[in-house]
């Protein structure tokens, strides 16, 4: 008992050490979730949002001075571009279960590379209008596509690498529009030429890119998962496919996700426009929004996830997300009208809440979207989870500046008390759902070990629910005793059937397979010695 006390005490140290040691950002970023795999996507990734950051820094302003657009034409087109990207993700999702993810992601770069070449030669507004709507739908494509790598190639450990692509991403856009403002500066129709291009050349390297990593299949959970479906879809007993439209559980997620998105909008829209016609701030402070939330993002991030990861974790950080979001809410409210500096202070403040909220959705809205979806549909079910934000960034805007803005301070109030409303409904339709889930796995286990012991395999395993389970300090112990209960009711010897239920659970549930003998060897019989002969004297 000593020596083992001891070797837990060092291997206890021994994974602190690792823990301490290796779950910073640039540790992470060496050696991160996937292995090779996973550092050439999340440099294809850093690209990607660099070209991203250029553009959306720049496309307002060459809409508007280069191609000769108004302001009317102008909303039209994001609008567009809001609508297209709602279908990018469920599409992308659908086609992933039928084609290699890795082909439809370079897919997706080379439509892109083609649209934004586009913008060089036309600037006739109806061909505006249908280019910016495709390469809207491509990049919706592109982000859902990367999540569900993420998912194959990290495994458990997926949450530590979506902390690394938000990181990545959120350094990509500040770098994008650092680039930007370069050309801005310059200001002519050349300049934003070359700002187009910067973004085409991101499009070509990230595809390149992942045309270096392999295709990933599911994750050794995931095939375990699959293998013991197949051998619960005995012949005869098909089941149909998990369609995530039909499933009203998933959907009721993703509904709810939709409002919990609103941080996204209420950093871009809602603060600067709030900044501007309700106090006496400084226009020089809105910069600073986006300073803090990319400092915080890439610093915090890792720190966040490493808090939350299991589904029971994600739910709690869901409605921790409400709760912040309506402090953020109640400041905007309370923001004196007079006075700079008190506004300034509310305003930094709120946008550092805003950021908090921020780093929570983008952990726990993932996990729960992951592990809520069937592991054999879960390309599917992703693409119809992507759909939350894509319609966020369409409605956000128009129901914070034409509803919240509208009603003043009591309507930040009253966004704030819905959004903490609905993170409270989401965590407990997320627990409910993820207990379900968990009961399914083990009534359907039962089943599908019985057709497996008739074919010769161990024998079926004593199912056991989770209420008959405790546990102890070196396994979970399983209580026979209610299920033999309930069958001495119809057998005719309650002793017999109680002998045979603690020997079968005994055998099945207390031994591993490989340590259960295939056969009884033959017992040798000693010959009897022979007491009537003398004692034979020492030598």
């Amino acid at each position: 008992m000593i020596w083992r006390h001891g070797v837990g005490k060092r291997k206890g140290r021994g994974e602190r050490g690792l823990r301490e040691g290796g779950t910073g950002l640039l540790a992470q970023l060496r050696r991160p979730p996937g292995g090779r795999d996973a550092k050439i996507m999340l440099f294809a990734q850093l690209l990607d949002r660099t070209g991203t950051g250029v553009w959306g820094a720049s496309c307002v302003l060459f809409f508007t001075f280069v191609a000769g657009l108004d302001g009317r034409q102008v909303g039209l087109l994001l609008g567009a571009a809001g609508a297209a990207g709602i279908a990018g993700s469920p599409l992308a999702g659908h086609l992933a279960a039928r084609f290699p993810a890795r082909t439809l992601l370079i897919g997706c770069h080379l439509l892109r590379l083609a649209t934004i070449c586009a913008l060089l030669v036309f600037t006739r507004f109806e061909v505006l209008l249908l280019v910016v709507a495709v390469t809207s739908l491509g990049d919706r494509a592109a982000k859902m596509l990367e999540m569900l790598f993420a998912t194959r190639a990290a495994g458990e450990r997926r949450g530590t690498y979506q902390a690394l692509s938000r990181s990545v991403a959120n350094a990509g856009y500040a770098l994008g529009a650092g680039l930007a403002a370069i050309g801005l500066a310059v200001g002519t129709r050349g300049a934003y030429q070359v700002l187009i291009l910067g973004n085409a050349l991101s499009f070509v390297l990230a595809a390149a890119l992942v045309w270096r990593t392999r295709e990933q299949r599911h994750g050794r959970a995931e095939a375990a998962a699959e293998a013991a479906a197949e051998v619960a879809d005995a012949p005869g007993e098909g089941r149909p496919d998990a369609n995530p439209w039909r499933d009203r559980g998933y959907l009721r997620f993703v509904l709810l996700d939709i409002p919990l998105c609103l941080d996204d909008s209420i950093l871009g829209v809602a603060l600067p426009l709030w900044l501007i016609e309700h106090t006496d701030a400084p226009h020089a402070l809105v910069p600073a929004f986006l300073i803090i939330n990319t400092v915080l993002v890439v610093v915090l991030q890792m720190t966040v996830s490493a808090r939350v990861r299991r589904p029971r974790e994600a739910a709690g950080a869901a409605r921790l997300y409400g709760l912040t979001l309506l402090g953020c809410c109640v400041l905007l409210a309370l923001t004196p009208e007079h006075g700079a500096w008190a506004a300034s202070i509310a305003l930094l403040a709120a946008a550092v809440l805003v950021t908090a909220a921020e780093l929570l959705r983008s952990v726990s809205s993932w996990e729960l979207a992951v592990s809520l979806a069937p592991r054999d549909a879960r390309a599917s079910y992703l693409g119809v989870a992507g759909m939350s934000q894509s319609i966020q960034k369409s409605a956000g805007p128009m129901l914070l500046t034409g509803v919240v803005m509208a009603a003043g301070p009591p309507g930040w109030l009253a966004l704030g008390a819905a959004v903490a409303g609905v993170s409270v409904v989401q965590r407990r339709t997320g627990l409910r759902r993820l207990e379900a889930m968990e009961a399914a796995e083990v009534s359907g286990a039962a089943p599908a070990a019985s057709r497996t012991a008739a074919k010769g395999s161990d024998p079926a395993p004593v199912s056991c629910p989770p209420r008959l389970q405790r546990r102890s300090s070196r396994r979970i112990v399983c209580v026979p005793f209610p299920d033999f209960w309930r069958k001495a009711r119809t057998d005719p010897n309650p002793y017999a059937a109680l002998m045979t239920h603690v020997g079968r659970w005994n055998l099945v549930e207390r031994t591993s397979p490989t340590s259960r003998p295939t056969s009884v060897p033959p017992r040798r019989r000693e010959p009897s010695p022979d007491w009537t002969s003398p004692p034979t004297p020492p030598a």
